[in-house]
């Protein structure tokens, strides 16, 4: 075999094969057998008719399509190695000449990885600015656990308050049609946690029970069904049962009840521990965030768009499937959002993805740094654990989609390389 490369734009290479003659006879003979084995021909049983006939049955091009099918991959392969090419997608053939009894030409791009030029990447310091636990964060975290123990109790010699859960029935019109879905008896809402259009709990506060009333609201802008997108709305209501919550009393019977805590200063201990290290966890995160982005800001790579593009397609099917677990279609998002828009977010995000993929390939390449079998058990285990799956059963489902092993050994890879830049660069936290 007997090659001819040419450098192209865009990181690929024109690759010029020569199969000899004999070569190209032996591929073309092995493909006829291998289809006499699959086709009925009169007077022969399967595997046992002579070429001639079988390309009478068959015709030569699909013989010829069937040998280079089957010999491609090998050919390529040992093009690969031969060049020592590090080849990012598959190769495709641009066009061949296959007649039999001379030799079999071929002519292939493969798109290789780029060229990864590191700049500064260690002995670096980097100053971080430090996360600020709020002031009110301890208090927030204690009245949340006082919230969780609460009780309710119905009263009923008073108008609604702010903090008070309702049960009422509504129904809503925008521009005089009645709204689709817009409307529901004895639907429980708590004032102060809700989630419906903006101003709508507020005018439910200082009402009595029993009062038919409307309230208008504005539907938001982005609000995700677009024919109510900034339209105004009239809700007519009423209020069945007002409730309010008992918050439990804050003693050492209450810590014992809400953890293993004997009295309310252990409780309490807990709370600030857990506002410490939540702290050294984000300050941790950041400073990790802080040093990778200067490294690849750092480094050089002239990125192929075409690489660009795949990933971009990865990560709309990726989005697709989180739309569709929150509920809404891509028709939706597109409505919504723009295709143009969503389009070009995802290929800024895609653009970003594949630079720092390829920085951290070339750190592990430069400083010896793989994933052990250790390292990659330890993600599998980690996956076990996220859905409550054994490591073996986990193993069985995802034999299935082979892209998900690759993924995991990406994850641990980042995750060593990224503990690598931390360990060799000073990270001051202001």
């Amino acid at each position: 075999m007997e090659t001819k490369i040419e450098k192209l734009p865009e990181n690929v290479v024109k690759v010029d094969i020569d199969i000899p003659a004999k070569d190209a006879v032996d591929f073309y003979n092995n493909a006829a057998k291998k289809l006499s084995q699959y086709v009925n021909i009169p007077g022969f049983r399967k595997g046992k008719a002579p070429r001639n006939i079988v390309e009478q049955n068959i015709g030569e091009e699909r013989i010829k399509h069937e040998a280079l099918e089957t010999a491609l991959p090998r050919i390529f392969s040992q093009v690969i190695k031969d060049n020592n090419f590090d080849v990012v997608a598959q190769p495709y053939v641009e066009s061949y000449t296959y007649n039999i009894g001379e030799d079999l030409k071929i002519t292939a791009r493969m798109e290789l990885r780029p060229e990864v030029t590191l700049g500064e990447y260690k002995n670096m310091t980097i100053e971080v600015e430090g996360y600020k636990t709020p002031e009110d964060a301890f208090q927030k975290s204690l009245d949340g656990l006082l919230e969780q123990s609460a009780t309710t109790v119905v009263v009923t010699d008073r108008k609604t308050l702010a903090s008070d859960i309702v049960v009422f029935d509504f129904e809503g019109f925008s521009n005089g049609e009645k709204i689709e879905h817009g409307d529901a008896k004895n639907y429980t809402l708590d004032l102060a946690h809700s989630s419906f259009i903006p101003g709508f709990a507020e005018q439910l506060v200082d009402r009595p029970l029993g009062e038919e009333f409307e309230i208008n609201v504005t539907f938001p802008e982005t609000y995700h069904e677009k024919k109510l997108a900034g339209q105004p709305a009239v809700f007519k209501c009423k209020i069945n049962e007002i409730k309010t919550k008992v918050l439990p009393e804050l003693n050492d019977e209450f810590a014992q009840k809400v953890g293993p805590f004997k009295t309310v200063d252990d409780l309490k201990a807990d709370i600030q521990s857990y506002l410490d290290k939540q702290k050294e966890d984000i300050d941790r995160t950041n400073s990790e965030k802080a040093v990778f982005e200067k490294v690849v800001n750092n480094a050089k790579v002239d990125i192929q768009q075409s690489m660009i593009d795949r990933e971009a397609d990865q990560l709309l099917e990726e989005y697709k499937q989180k739309l569709q677990m929150q509920g809404f279609t891509w028709d939706q998002a597109v409505e919504a959002q723009g295709y143009d828009n969503i389009m070009n977010s995802l290929k800024e995000d895609a653009a970003v993805r594949v630079k720092n993929s390829l920085v951290i390939d070339k750190i592990a390449k430069e400083e010896n740094i793989t994933v052990s079998q250790s390292d990659f058990g330890a993600k599998l285990a980690e996956l076990s654990r996220m859905y409550q799956i054994d490591t073996t059963t986990m193993i069985k489902q995802l034999s299935h989609t082979p892209g998900v092993f690759n993924a995991l050994s990406q994850q641990a890879l980042n995750e060593k390389v990224t503990q690598f830049l931390s360990e060799n660069n000073t990270i001051k936290v202001k």
